[in-house]
C-alpha cells in the first residue's frame, strides 16, 4: 500500500487547471471577470492564433501592488472574500483565486501591473519549476496579463483543442457576451495584430440596446423589446424578442444573474414556460436578460468555472420571470410594435371600434383625371369602363379621425390577406391567423372562468409511481384538484386519477400525470395542465377560425384590425406564425427605387 504523501504546488494547481482551463476561451472569461472586478473602464484583449500561441488581456483598472503580485500567483489567494459571511455574499465575477496560478500553470505567464500611488509599474514571471520572478517594469496604472504556449508542458490537453478559427470564435462569443452585461466598460478585441471587434461605452438604455443589437445582430435589434420588471424582491431587466423571432437552436439566450452569465436550468424552463403559447414546440426564444437578486438567495460557488448558479428559492425565481415575461409579452400591441409617434396614443372607443357611417372618399389622383378626361374627348361611350381608382373605396374614417395602430382596411387580397392602410404606409394581415388568435384568447379567457367543471372517470385510471413522486401528489393534492385533476394515493407507490377537467376528457391522463409529476418534482411547479388545455382550445380555435377564400366585407375587415389592437399576443397565432407585418412608405420606396 504506498503512503500518503502531500501533493507539490505546482502538480496541485496543475490538476486545478483541468477545472479551470478548458480551451482558450475559459482563459479569457477569468482574466476578462477579473479586470471588471478591478474596475476597469476599458479593456483591450489581443489573441494570436485563436489564443493558443498568445492570450494578452490589458486593462485601465486599479491595478495590483508589487508587495501583492506573488500571491496573486499562488492558489485561495483573494482579494475578494475575507469569511464565511462574503463568500455566502458573493458580488464580485470572481472570488476563488485559482484562476492566476492554474493558468500560470499550464502555459508561460507574466504579470504586469500598476497602482495609481505606484512611481513605475512592476512584472511577475510564473517560472515552469512552479517559482517566480518579480522585476520593475514599466506600465500605465492597471494590469496586463500575457499567457503564451497554452498547454505547451501538457500536450495530451492540447490535442484537444480545435482550430485556431474555432478557438477564436469561442474567445469572440466570452468578449461579446461580457460586452452585454457590462455597458459600462469598453472592449477592444485583435486577433493577430487586426481588429475585430470594438465597443464604446453605453451610458443610457438606449446605447445599450444598440450595442445589444451590434452583438446579435439587426434582426435581434428589431425584434426585441426592452423589459424591465421588478417584484418580490427581484428585479429583471433586458430585451425578449418576438415570439417570431424565435430561432432552431438555444444560441441566443443570454442570462445574467448580478450581472455574471450563467447556464441554469430553473431559468430556462421558466422562459420555455413564457413563450410556450406563443411558438412552435420545437423553436426556442431570443432574449438577453438581467436578474438583480439579494446575494444572499443565490449561490455562486457550485462550479468551477462558476457558469452555474443554485438559487435558496427557485421556484420563486421560476414563477416570478415566467409570469412577468408572459404578462409582458401578452401586453405587447401593435401600437407599440410599430412605436407610433403619434402626439395621442389610439384607444378604440364606441365610436371608433366600428365603421364610420359616412365613409370618406379621398380626391382622385391628378393623373386618373386626366386619363379619364382623355376617354370622354375620345368619345367613349357612358357605359364604357372608366378606370378604377383604388382610392374610391370606403376608406371607413374621416380626414381628422384619430388613426388606430393598424389603420384602416382597403382591400382583401384574393381571400388570404387584408390590406390597410395606416399612418405611415401598409399594414398587411393573415386573416385567418389574426381570427385563430383572437378566438383562442377568448376560449381561453371563457375556460379559465370556468376552469372548476371537471369529469369524472367512469373507470378511474391507476398508475404506479416512485414514493417521492406519491408523496409530492399527495402534498399537491388540492391544488391539483383546483385545477380539475382529482388524484388519490391508494398504496405507498400507487395514485388513483378520479377527475380530471372536463375538456380533456378523451385525453391520455396517466400519461399527463406522469408530466405533471416530472416537472413537479424538477421544476417545483407545473403547467402541463394548462398547456393540454390550451392544445384542445387552439385546435378548437383554429377550426373555428376564418378561412382563406373567404370574402369579408370592409365592415368585417375593419372589425378584425380593432380586435387584433386589443388581443393579447396578437402578434402571432397560435402556432407561432405572425399575424401582421407593417410597411412603411420609406420601405416601399425603397421598393420602386423612389428617390434614387
Amino acid at each position: 500500500m504506498p503512503t500518503i504523501k502531500q501533493l507539490p504546488d505546482h502538480l496541485i494547481n496543475q490538476i486545478a487547471a483541468g477545472e479551470v482551463v478548458e480551451r482558450p476561451a475559459s482563459i479569457a472569461k477569468e482574466l476578462l471577470e477579473n479586470s471588471l472586478d478591478a474596475g476597469a473602464s476599458k479593456i483591450w484583449i489581443d489573441l494570436e492564433q485563436g489564443g493558443l500561441d498568445r492570450i494578452r488581456i490589458r486593462d485601465n483598472g486599479c491595478g495590483i501592488a508589487p508587495a501583492d503580485m506573488p500571491l496573486a500567483l499562488s492558489r485561495h489567494a483573494t482579494s475578494k472574500i475575507q469569511s464565511m459571511d462574503d463568500l455566502q455574499n458573493v458580488e464580485s465575477l470572481g472570488f476563488r483565486g485559482e484562476a492566476l496560478p492554474s493558468i500560470a500553470s499550464v502555459s508561460r505567464l507574466s504579470l504586469t501591473s500598476r497602482t495609481a500611488d505606484a512611481e513605475h509599474g512592476s512584472r511577475i514571471s510564473y517560472l515552469s519549476d512552479g517559482r517566480v520572478e518579480q522585476t520593475p517594469a514599466p506600465h500605465p496604472v492597471g494590469t496586463t496579463v500575457d499567457v503564451g504556449s497554452l498547454f505547451y508542458n501538457v500536450p495530451a490537453r492540447r490535442k484537444f483543442l480545435r482550430t485556431p478559427r474555432t478557438e477564436f470564435a469561442r474567445c469572440e462569443s466570452i468578449v461579446k457576451t461580457l460586452a452585454m452585461a457590462r455597458p459600462d466598460c469598453a472592449f477592444v478585441l485583435s486577433h493577430n495584430g487586426k481588429s475585430v471587434f470594438e465597443c464604446k461605452h453605453a451610458e443610457d438604455q438606449q446605447a445599450q440596446g444598440v450595442r445589444v443589437a451590434r452583438i446579435l445582430g439587426k434582426g435581434f435589434g428589431e425584434a426585441a423589446h426592452a423589459v424591465s420588471l421588478e417584484g418580490v424582491g427581484l428585479v429583471l431587466s433586458g430585451w425578449v424578442a418576438d415570439p417570431t423571432f424565435s430561432r432552431s437552436q438555444a444560441d441566443m439566450q443570454y442570462f445574467y444573474v448580478n450581472g455574471r452569465m450563467v447556464r441554469d436550468k430553473v431559468i430556462s424552463h421558466a422562459v420555455k414556460q413564457a413563450y410556450s403559447d406563443l411558438i412552435y414546440h420545437q423553436r426556442h426564444p431570443a432574449f438577453v436578460l438581467f436578474l438583480q437578486i439579494d446575494p444572499a438567495a443565490v449561490d455562486v460557488n457550485v462550479h468551477p468555472g462558476k457558469q452555474e448558479v443554485r438559487f435558496r428559492d427557485s421556484q420563486l425565481v421560476h414563477g416570478f420571470v415566467r409570469r412577468s415575461i408572459q404578462e409582458f409579452l401578452a401586453a405587447i400591441s401593435p401600437e407599440h410594435s410599430l412605436n407610433q409617434g403619434s402626439d395621442a396614443a389610439y384607444e378604440p372607443t364606441a365610436d371608433t371600434a366600428r365603421p364610420v357611417t359616412t365613409p370618406y372618399q379621398r380626391p382622385m389622383p391628378l393623373q386618373v383625371q386626366e386619363q379619364m378626361a382623355s376617354m370622354r374627348r375620345l368619345g367613349a361611350s357612358p357605359g364604357a369602363p372608366e378606370p378604377i381608382s383604388p382610392y374610391t373605396r370606403d376608406a371607413t374614417y374621416t380626414p381628422d379621425a384619430t388613426i388606430p395602430p393598424l389603420g384602416y382596411a382597403r382591400a382583401h387580397l384574393l381571400g388570404v390577406y387584408v390590406l390597410a392602410e395606416n399612418r405611415d404606409g401598409l399594414i398587411i394581415v393573415d386573416a385567418h391567423a389574426a381570427h385563430e388568435r383572437i378566438t383562442y384568447e377568448r376560449l381561453k379567457s371563457a375556460y379559465s372562468e370556468g376552469r372548476l367543471n371537471t369529469q369524472a372517470l367512469l373507470v378511474p385510471v391507476t398508475l404506479d409511481v416512485s414514493s417521492a413522486e406519491a408523496d409530492r401528489c399527495e402534498e399537491e393534492r388540492d391544488w391539483l384538484q383546483s385545477l380539475g385533476l382529482t388524484v388519490d394515493r391508494l398504496a405507498p407507490e400507487q395514485l388513483c386519477i378520479r377527475e380530471v377537467p372536463a375538456i380533456l376528457g378523451g385525453c391520455d391522463v396517466s400519461a399527463l400525470l406522469r408530466d405533471v409529476l416530472s416537472d413537479l418534482m424538477s421544476h417545483g411547479n407545473t403547467e402541463r395542465l394548462r398547456a393540454a388545455v390550451d392544445e384542445v382550445l387552439s385546435s378548437m380555435a383554429c377550426h373555428g377560425s376564418v378561412r382563406a377564400n373567404r370574402a369579408l366585407s370592409i365592415t368585417e375587415m375593419n372589425a378584425l384590425l380593432r380586435q387584433i389592437e386589443s388581443t393579447p399576443n396578437s402578434g402571432q397565432c397560435n402556432h407561432g406564425r405572425p399575424t401582421w407585418t407593417a410597411l412603411a412608405m420609406q420601405d416601399l420606396d425603397k421598393l420602386f427605387l423612389r428617390g434614387r
